[in-house]
């Protein structure tokens, strides 16, 4: 069965951006970071976005492999993402310009659990705190892959703001970037 993975950096408190939605602090990337993240897209072919992350996420990597300042890991990556199937959820948004990229008005357990079943490498969710917070309410997620920055932000949107029950997970592996990130992998706990 193919899984849902959440891959998202986070700051050490918690923040997914800053209080005006401020990013600069989780694009400061490093050929590290890059070759993790890599190795991550090889084992997804479906990439899951919500409605208020997709129209920058769409115009920043359209524009990426002709932008003279992408670097050589930011073309790479859209090369990549533009070849996935993206599938947005959203009751509002009424067009894309991505030709991989669908939409999806309604976030139905059962579709996603048909999904699950087809076919195909793991899907992964990069983006959208209430996304993250919808699968986790329907318990649709498999694995977390959370990359910690070494920050305090203090404020911002906090990527579990809206889960209702607590999630017991388990520590799969973990692993410490030269630049102080580390990643926490983890998959659903027992009795999750």
């Amino acid at each position: 069965m193919r899984k849902i993975i959440v891959a998202m950096q986070i700051t050490l408190d918690g923040f997914i951006e800053g209080p005006t939605g401020e990013l600069d602090w989780a694009m400061e990337e490093d050929e590290e970071t890059w070759k993790d993240h890599f190795e991550l897209m090889q084992s997804i072919d479906t990439i899951l976005l919500g409605r208020v992350m997709y129209p920058a996420y769409e115009k920043y990597w359209l524009a990426a492999p002709t932008n003279p300042s992408s670097t050589k890991f930011e073309i790479q990556y859209a090369l990549l993402a533009g070849k996935m199937q993206k599938i947005v959820f959203s009751r509002t948004l009424e067009y894309v310009q991505w030709k991989t990229t669908r939409i999806e008005r309604d976030l139905v357990a059962k579709d996603i659990l048909n999904m699950k079943q087809q076919p195909g490498k793991d899907m992964v969710i990069l983006g959208g705190a209430t996304l993250v917070s919808s699968f986790v309410n329907l318990g649709l997620i498999d694995e977390y892959h959370l990359l910690v920055n070494p920050l305090v932000l203090g404020r911002g949107k906090p990527l579990f703001k809206d889960v209702k029950e607590r999630q017991r997970l388990t520590l799969k592996n973990t692993k410490a970037f030269q630049s102080g990130k580390v990643l926490l992998h983890y998959g659903k706990g027992q009795g999750a």
